[in-house]
């Protein structure tokens, strides 16, 4: 059964945002009072929190899909709907998140917060939407759906040292003998599965170990199990060789195996400023003994710090664990003293405003841009006032002129959006924005005079009012509606000197 995973894929989804609430207001005495509906609650977002207490990608090999829950739509009496729950996720110390094959979050410390996946914004309600022109919508806005991401997530271990080497060469046995990690030791090669950590105390020096599993000749081509593990040493400070000098192979020695584990390193790549120690094991026996006299020299004129160890019988540990905790304290030191860089967050706004027209080969245009994506998919088309309110903003917005300019006329198809949540109509260029605010009576609640075959709304003004009603009206929208007009004020003159019993000429009053 698998215990260790350090790769998997993650389907996140967010939650989605809640619809908004069409509502009127009725009560006793006021069976209109408004417009009450409440807006759409957010969706819940999915978010990996880095956890001490887990060690392995183990839980999200079996559950690969982890989505958070929508938000409720808006309520009448202006109340908002509920939002949707955030689902957290537990990840190991040192993930790495990847989404199309580039890294895109480094989880390295406890408590280190990473958004997955947002969840969608709730609707406006349309008491929301009222205004001093639109006084009473019939429609409410859709939440926006919440974001669907493919993450792969794979762990490095956060360690400080390293040890590595060939099957069998008792790297599992010295980190037992230097710290209280207890892995699986045998003696058969591959006996370490997965890599292994360890906490090593030397003087004041606390640092972590990881022992990964056994390289071999071809490990960059995929032979054998250390190649997959090797993302494990690419954060320690330094990388210890553990050399067998007691092998029972007579075609493997010190030297060809430390040659050999370069080359599988180089292939890798990455690791070049690594620094290396190299521990001669096993010199508990005899054989074991006269070989790491052999080679000890050897070793030394390449460069290399020597240790001859056992890891058995505790032998000549402690100067090597006092060699690795020099140079932990060194990175670490330097660390400190390094300048930081400054960072510089330049978030992408997430209203933005701008948008484009393509034109497509076949003739259609489409239009592009995070706005307009967002208003086609709150609009429910299914309501016609909705769609017309949506005309309205992208009129407002300039799509309309930026389609004329594009060489759009009449009837030409347009696409909004992409997928599933793609709308595509043909362009009317006569539909303008505020033209709801025409005589009140062109639309009813819920529908839109500029739509076909809403309720057989007429095409234009002049087919149903008169010209004197026309120019009625428009006198009336014109004149300044807290400025009587003056033959009410010339008959309310006359009507006062009347009373007063005075005499006056009537064409001194009119004038």
């Amino acid at each position: 059964m698998t215990t260790f995973v350090d790769r998997v894929t993650l389907y996140a989804a967010a939650g989605k945002g809640g619809d908004g609430c069409v509502s009127v207001k009725r009560e006793k005495f006021k069976p209109l009072g408004g417009p009450d509906g409440g807006n759409g609650g957010r969706g819940g977002d999915v978010i990996l929190v880095v956890d001490s207490s887990v060690t392995t990608l183990l839980d999200f090999h079996h559950s690969p899909h982890r989505k958070a829950t929508s938000g409720h739509q808006g309520f009448g009496d202006r109340k908002d709907g509920v939002s949707g729950e955030d689902i957290v996720l537990a990840v190991p110390n040192g993930t790495v998140i990847y989404e199309n094959g580039e890294q895109i979050a480094d989880l390295v410390g406890i408590g280190t917060t990473f958004l997955a996946a947002r969840g969608g914004m709730g609707g406006l309600g349309n008491n929301s939407l009222a205004s001093s022109k639109r006084r009473a919508p019939g429609f409410a806005l859709l939440g926006e759906p919440g974001e669907d991401r493919i993450l792969t997530l794979e762990l490095k271990s956060v360690a400080d040292i390293a040890l590595v080497g060939f099957p069998s060469a008792g790297k599992s046995s010295l980190i037992a003998a230097i710290s209280a990690a207890r892995p699986k030791i045998a003696d058969y090669p591959f006996t370490t599965l997965v890599p292994n950590l360890g906490v090593v105390q030397a003087g004041d020096t606390r640092f972590t170990v990881a022992d990964v599993p056994g390289l071999i000749p071809g490990a960059s081509q995929g032979k054998g199990l250390g190649l997959q593990f090797l993302r494990h040493v690419e954060r320690c400070v330094a990388l210890v060789h553990v050399l067998d000098c007691g092998t029972l192979e007579t075609d493997r020695n010190p030297i060809d195996d430390l040659d050999a584990i370069e080359e599988e390193l180089a292939l890798y790549g990455g690791l070049e400023d690594r620094k290396r120690i190299v521990a001669l094991n096993k010199i508990d026996l005899p054989d074991g003994s006269a070989m790491a006299d052999m080679v000890e020299d050897q070793l030394k004129e390449r460069g290399y710090d020597v240790y001859k160890v056992s890891a058995a019988s505790r032998e000549g540990l402690q100067p090597l664990l006092y060699a690795m905790a020099r140079l932990v304290q060194a990175e670490r030191v330097a660390a400190k003293a390094e300048e930081r860089t400054r960072i510089i967050l330049r978030p992408t706004a997430v209203d933005d405003s701008g948008f484009s027209v393509q034109v497509n080969g076949d003739g259609s245009f489409s239009v592009r841009g995070a706005k307009v994506y967002r208003w086609v998919l709150q609009t429910n088309f299914k309501n016609a006032e909705a769609i017309g309110y949506l005309a309205d903003r992208l009129a407002q917005l300039g799509v309309e002129k930026a389609l004329f300019k594009a060489g759009a006329v009449a009837g030409s198809e347009v696409r909004i959006g992409s997928g599933i949540n793609e709308v595509v109509f043909d362009w009317e260029p006569t539909i303008e924005a505020g033209a709801e605010q025409l005589a009140g009576f062109l639309h009813r609640r819920g529908e839109d005079s500029r739509l076909e075959n809403t309720w057989n709304a007429p095409e234009r003004v002049e087919d149903v009012l008169t010209e004197e009603e026309i120019a009625e009206q428009w006198e009336y929208k014109v004149a300044d509606p807290h400025t009587p007009r003056v033959e009410e004020i010339a008959a309310a003159v006359a009507e006062d000197l009347e009373e007063l019993g005075d005499d006056f000429d009537d064409n001194a009053v009119e004038a």
